[in-house]
C-alpha cells in the first residue's frame, strides 16, 4: 500500500499491518510516533542523546511486540508512553541524572516574527522549566510531563504509570506546586513580572 493511503489509518491497524509484513505501515507509524516518543523522553531525561537512545529502544520494542499485539486491550500510544517512561526512569535510577539543558539544544522557534530578545527569553524560560522538571521526583515529573506537555488525560496517564487517577491527580498537583516554588524566585529574570 502507498504511504498516502495509510495516512488516515489508526495506530493499531498500522501495527497489525506491519506485523503482517507491510513495511509502508511501519514507516507511517514510525513517522507518526517517533517525534512524540522522543519529546517525552527528552522532557523526562533532559539529555538529547539519552532521549534518542530511549526513543529508539521504545520503537524497537514496539516492532518486536507487533506480532503478539492483542487488539483492543490498549492503545498503541498508551503502551508506547509507558515503555518510554519506564526506560527513562531506569536510566535516571542508574545514576544518569539530568544536568540541565544546554540552550543550544533547545528546539528552534519557527515564528519568524520573533525578535532576538524574545527568542532569548523563550529559550531561558524553556531552560528554566527543563531544569525545574529535572529536580522533581521521577513520578511527579512523569505525571506533569504527560499531562501538561504531552496533553494526555488523567485516566490515560494512570494507565501509563500503572496507578489510579487519584494518584495521578496528586502527583500532578504536588509537581505543579514544586515547580511553582522552584520557578517563583526567577519570575523577574524570566520576564514574568508584567504577565
Amino acid at each position: 500500500m502507498a504511504l498516502d493511503d495509510l495516512a488516515d489509518v489508526g495506530d493499531e491497524a498500522l501495527l497489525v499491518a506491519y506485523a503482517n509484513g507491510d513495511r509502508a505501515a511501519a514507516r507511517v507509524l514510525t513517522l507518526r510516533l517517533t517525534p512524540r516518543v522522543l519529546a517525552q523522553a527528552y522532557r523526562m531525561l533532559g539529555d538529547r542523546a539519552e532521549a534518542e537512545d530511549v526513543a529508539q529502544e521504545a520503537m524497537l520494542r514496539l516492532w518486536k511486540i507487533a506480532p503478539d499485539w492483542r487488539q483492543g486491550e490498549a492503545q498503541v500510544t498508551t503502551w508506547l508512553y509507558r515503555v518510554v517512561a519506564n526506560l527513562a526512569t531506569d536510566r535516571l535510577r542508574k545514576g544518569r541524572r539530568m544536568s540541565g539543558t544546554d540552550i543550544a539544544e533547545l528546539p528552534e522557534r519557527t515564528d519568524a516574527a520573533a525578535t532576538a530578545p524574545e527568542q532569548m527569553q523563550e529559550d531561558a524560560r524553556a531552560a528554566a522549566l527543563q531544569a525545574a522538571l529535572a529536580d522533581l521526583p521521577d513520578r511527579q515529573r512523569e505525571a506533569v510531563v504527560l499531562r501538561h506537555i504531552e496533553g494526555l488525560g488523567n485516566p490515560e496517564i494512570a494507565e501509563i504509570m500503572d496507578t489510579n487517577v487519584r494518584a495521578v491527580e496528586s502527583l500532578i498537583a504536588r509537581g505543579k506546586r514544586a515547580l511553582t516554588a522552584m520557578l517563583a524566585p526567577k519570575r523577574e529574570e524570566l520576564g514574568y513580572d508584567d504577565d
